[in-house]
Order: C-alpha cells, then sequence, then structure tokens
C-alpha cells in the first residue's frame, strides 16, 4: 500500500530481499532454519503440531521463490516500478492468505495436477477426506448467503448516496512554468497500457512524474 498510494518502493525492495532469503533457506538448507518458520514455531509453541506432505510444501515454496527472484531482478535491482509488481504481491498475498484463512494449499493443488504421486498430510486432512464426508452448503444456506450481500449491497448504496459532498480544495497560486527537459517529458510519456488500465496518475506517481 506504500508503494501503491505514495510510490514509495523501498520497504518493498527490503522484503523482497528478506522474503528471497528466507525461502532460499527453506528450499536449499533446511525448513528447519527458515527465520521466518522459527517465528512462526516459537508462536505456536504451546500448540500441538499439525505435520503436512514435505514434497508438495516444497513444490509450494519453489512457486514463492521464482516468485521472489523475479520480483529481485525487477525492482531491486532493474528498479522497475508499475503494475506487475502490484500483481505479483497480490499473487502472493493470495496464496498466503488462502492457506492461513482456509487451509488452502494452492500450490499444494498444483503439485497434484503436476505429479502422478498425489500429495498426502494436506493441512485439515483434506487430502484423506473421501469426497461424500465432506460438507456442502444446503439451499437454505445458499439462500441466506445471497440474501445478506444483496442486503449489503443495498446498504452499501444507501450510505455512499447519503454520504456529504466532498469539499474542493483551495486552489494555489501557481508557479510560473518552468522549461521542460526533453529527456524527462520522454520518461514521463505515460504507456499505452497504463492508460488502458486506467492507471495514468499511478503510474506518473510510481515513475516521479508531474
Amino acid at each position: 500500500m506504500n508503494a501503491f498510494l505514495l510510490g514509495n518502493f523501498q520497504p518493498t525492495r527490503v522484503f523482497v530481499v528478506s522474503f528471497l532469503l528466507d525461502f532460499t533457506i527453506r528450499i536449499f538448507v533446511n525448513p528447519r532454519y527458515a527465520p521466518s518458520l522459527i517465528v512462526g514455531q516459537w508462536f505456536v509453541r504451546r500448540q500441538q503440531p499439525e505435520y503436512v506432505g514435505a514434497p508438495q510444501k516444497r513444490f509450494a515454496w519453489s512457486i514463492g521463490f521464482v516468485l521472489a527472484l523475479a520480483m529481485l531482478y525487477l525492482v531491486v535491482l532493474n528498479n522497475v516500478i508499475g503494475p506487475i509488481n502490484m500483481l505479483v504481491c497480490a499473487l502472493c498475498l493470495m496464496l498466503l492468505f488462502f492457506e492461513t484463512a482456509f487451509g488452502i494449499c494452492i500450490g499444494c493443488k498444483l503439485y497434484n495436477l503436476l505429479n502422478k504421486e498425489q500429495a498426502q498430510l494436506c493441512p485439515g486432512g483434506v487430502c484423506d477426506l473421501p469426497p461424500g464426508q465432506r460438507p456442502s452448503a444446503s439451499l437454505a444456506q445458499t439462500l441466506i448467503v445471497v440474501a445478506f450481500v444483496l442486503t449489503i449491497a443495498a446498504v452499501a448504496q444507501w450510505v455512499y448516496s447519503t454520504a456529504p459532498p466532498r469539499q474542493s480544495p483551495i486552489p494555489q497560486a501557481t508557479a510560473p512554468a518552468a522549461d521542460i527537459d526533453p529527456a524527462q517529458a520522454e520518461r514521463c510519456k505515460v504507456p499505452e497500457f497504463a492508460k488502458a488500465l486506467g492507471h495514468e496518475e499511478k503510474w506518473k506517481l510510481h515513475n516521479h512524474c508531474k
């Protein structure tokens, strides 16, 4: 959010390096020595461990390693900024959120698609649960969810329609126009993909253009 709203990518660069180092230790050294796993193990030290299969986890970690390696090349080494960074970060957050919130390991599902030997010891025991024993939503539950979404949509429409009008900012005295550097003007020329995404102003912010 700091990078997206303020155009400050420095915290992102630091995080990419730490992310890559952690996943490098997980895959090529030993997960027992990965800093994030050490901290996580300490937080849940009073809980009974739930072990999962190593092959699918290593495969899932490899996905994170590849994404971190790409971000290192783009963001840290070449200072490339733009929507591609946001998409990679959003993908990482989605993978992490699905596993932490729902116990769904998307990397493990990809592992099953690409390997003849299916994953075992999955989070929540989903690999060992027969299809017939998996709970499913009833018609009444589905209707409740639909009614809830429609109610919230109606509330949102009412809230936005009754919001007080925003005050326009006080105009400031404009400074005399300075001579525009042709090289700077060419560098700050908004590419077509940013215009197509409606990302023109953010592109200028991220590239420090006015």
